[in-house]
């Protein structure tokens, strides 16, 4: 199921996932691995990659 407004969180927590999404972001123009980033902002390389491939 898909939820509506991002996956049912509330605004502080989608504001907080953003954040890590552009740290993932500046990680990739630097050049660090994916599972270096996954590990370091404590989430699933599957979604690094995602942010990567978006």
């Amino acid at each position: 199921m898909r939820y509506a407004q991002g996956g049912g969180l509330t605004a502080e927590r989608r504001r907080f996932r953003e954040r890590i999404r552009y740290e993932a972001g500046e990680r990739f123009a630097r050049g660090e691995k994916i599972a270096v980033i996954a590990k370091n902002l404590r989430v699933s390389e599957r979604s690094v990659e995602r942010w990567r491939r978006a």
